[in-house]
């Protein structure tokens, strides 16, 4: 029977330029969905946050490009945190899976994968 779960992902782009902000963003999303095997009709809604430095445009736009039309999209600034990793884009995606918890694959790429060793995976 399928679940709802998050599945978490995080990148950074390399500048506050629209081009940038969306191929990062695709770049996550791309790699997100294969490796948790998402079909679109299993994407409920997704959740993206940007440090402040990025502002350029909506990482959600990268999404609609990509297809998801009937996909609820938010997105919103992080805290500005003292030493905090800049220029980073993170998302939170609902689905509908068969998948365990355990089973599901939270994707970091770039300068995010630093959140991982900091222990932020879950910021």
């Amino acid at each position: 029977m399928s679940e709802v779960r998050a599945i978490r992902g995080a990148t950074t782009s390399p500048g506050n330029s629209s081009e940038e902000i969306l191929a990062a963003t695709a770049e996550m999303l791309d790699l997100m969905t294969k490796e948790n095997s998402l079909k679109m009709d299993d994407i409920i809604s997704a959740f993206f946050t940007t440090t402040q430095d990025l502002n350029a445009e909506f990482p959600p736009v990268a999404a609609r490009q990509m297809g998801w039309i009937n996909v609820a999209l938010m997105c919103s600034h992080e805290m500005k945190v003292p030493g905090a990793l800049q220029k980073c884009i993170r998302v939170m995606v609902h689905v509908n899976t068969d998948k365990n918890p355990t089973d599901i694959v939270n994707i970091y790429l770039r300068d995010a994968v630093n959140l991982r060793v900091r222990g932020f995976e879950d910021g």
